[in-house]
């Protein structure tokens, strides 16, 4: 390969402003094997640096989403400028205002051997802590290149990322199981269950419903940065936090229909959403899903340790159902959730090994249409009209009318206003005389005291909209005894 000068290194940096090496000191003796370096670079977008010795300067590229590895998967490699040899040990802060201006961090190092060095395709094999493996670098157009490993992957064939899993459910319970041992206890979070796809340094949340939220919560995208090359799904719950620090729905309600960027930059900077993680279904190539719970939580809290300014792994407590549910009635917290500590994962199932055992009566419900308001209220929506799926039934289960915020009021309007429709959506008991009906497209949850007799809900209370449920999944939730 024609190796370039170091000119262009040189010319796009202040050496006053910028800890970086100078391009003026020259390689002196060679070394008895040629080395490498790969940086990670946490510049305005994370991406990963390869450098190779080679006549006396770093041949480098720019690899965005890491070095594959995964002979399946190549990843895209831009060629950039010669860097010069004492690059190979540097790590810092390049200052704003300087070109790749961010943290510099070295990934791995080591040497390698040389197969084929030509001006379009490079072939080598790695020797390094984290990189070993045989590797070939080919340009597709102009600086555009390609990466590819050529040897089978360490640790054996690996598996492709899925790409459309549903997050395991569980099931409403009336009490704590009855052998306490057998389970693991987290927190119930209140808040959106969103799975995290991270491949390359990029991460993309996709909520119960399917739908992508990433856009919605740009400050986690950092977690993608956080976990590096690392291939990883997790499963875990957006939430906010009121003044006293515990969970709140109402809250995040601010930040689920927010339609602009900059409303959504505006509104994370005062209520910042956090992700807290409590599962792993993927990682570095392989499923996790068939472990037991206690081996995916030691990969979470041993392995992948993942604790930030916006995302966290919250501990899990083995027995002591009793005490840590009490603890969680003190803190004001909605409930707990008791996991099989052998249990593995299901996606998409409620099965006997979750269960959820809750402080307060919650419900999720189809908004079927509102009652006009009264007095100051007579030109909002004095109560919302409410039910649940049977089958392929919507069944009425009473109006909603206290819980509002005048926020709330407006953005129901705003959004029931055109799905309104002539007749009514419920079948069998209706609502009384006067309800205007909209097509059932709305999810909305709600705290209540009971049940009644005729299935319909006393005394609820609005706590938001949920833009994570499929209306016609919504049905009635009757809790189970504990399994015995």
């Amino acid at each position: 390969m024609a190796t370039k000068k170091l000119g262009e290194y040189d010319k796009k940096r202040d050496f006053k402003k910028t800890p970086e090496p100078s391009g003026k000191k020259r390689a002196s003796k060679k070394a008895k094997q040629p080395r490498f370096v790969i940086h990670e670079h946490h510049a305005r977008s994370l991406h990963w640096d390869l450098r190779l010795e080679r006549d006396g300067v770093l041949v480098s590229w720019a690899v965005p989403k890491g070095i594959p590895p995964d002979p399946k998967k190549n990843h895209l490699a831009v060629h950039v400028e010669d860097h010069p040899l004492d690059y190979i040990d540097f790590a810092g802060d390049i200052p704003e205002g300087n070109y790749g201006a961010g943290t510099v961090k070295i990934w791995d190092k080591g040497t390698y051997e040389t197969e084929k060095f030509r001006d379009d395709e490079v072939m080598v094999v790695f020797h390094g802590e984290r990189l070993q493996g045989k590797y070939v670098l080919f340009q597709t157009k102009g600086n555009q290149w390609m990466i590819h490993r050529m040897d089978p992957p360490a640790g054996g064939e690996r598996e492709p990322l899925p790409d459309n899993l549903s997050p395991m459910l569980a099931k409403l319970a009336t009490d704590l199981p009855r052998k306490d041992e057998d389970y693991g206890y987290e927190i119930k979070w209140d808040g959106i269950r969103a799975l995290a796809y991270i491949d390359g340094g990029r991460v993309r949340l996709v909520n119960r419903n399917g739908r992508e939220a990433t856009r919605q919560y740009p400050e986690l995208r950092e977690l993608g940065r956080a976990v590096g090359t690392l291939q990883v799904i997790l499963d875990g719950e957006i939430v906010t936090f009121d003044e006293n620090g515990r969970p709140s729905f109402e809250r995040l309600q601010s930040r689920m229909h927010l339609a602009s960027d900059s409303a959504i930059r505006r509104r994370m900077q005062d209520i910042p959403a956090a992700y807290m993680i409590f599962d792993v279904l993927f990682l570095e190539g392989h499923s996790t899903m068939d472990l037991p719970y206690t081996e995916r939580r030691k990969l979470l809290d041993e392995q992948l340790k993942l604790e930030g300014p916006h995302w966290r792994t919250p501990g899990y407590h083995s027995g002591d159902g009793k005490g840590f549910r009490e603890a969680s009635r003190q803190q004001g917290l909605e409930g707990i959730i008791a996991k099989k500590l052998d249990s593995p994962y299901q996606p998409g199932k409620r099965t006997d090994c979750w269960f959820k055992i809750k402080n307060v009566q919650r419900q999720e419900v189809v908004i079927g249409g509102w009652m006009p308001g009264e007095g100051r209220r007579e030109t909002s929506i004095g109560s919302l009209v409410v039910g649940y799926y049977d089958g392929d039934r919507l069944v009425y289960a009473g109006n909603v009318g206290t819980g509002f915020k005048e926020s709330d009021l407006a953005l129901l309007k705003k959004l029931l206003e055109p799905l309104r429709r002539r007749d009514s959506p419920f079948d069998g008991r209706q609502p009384k005389k006067g309800a205007l009906f909209v097509e059932p497209r709305l999810v909305a949850e709600v705290e209540f005291l009971e049940w009644t007799r005729t299935a319909t809900l006393r005394a609820p209370s609005f706590k938001g909209l949920r833009d994570d449920r499929d209306p016609k999944t919504v049905v009635r939730e009757v809790p189970e005894p504990p399994p015995s």
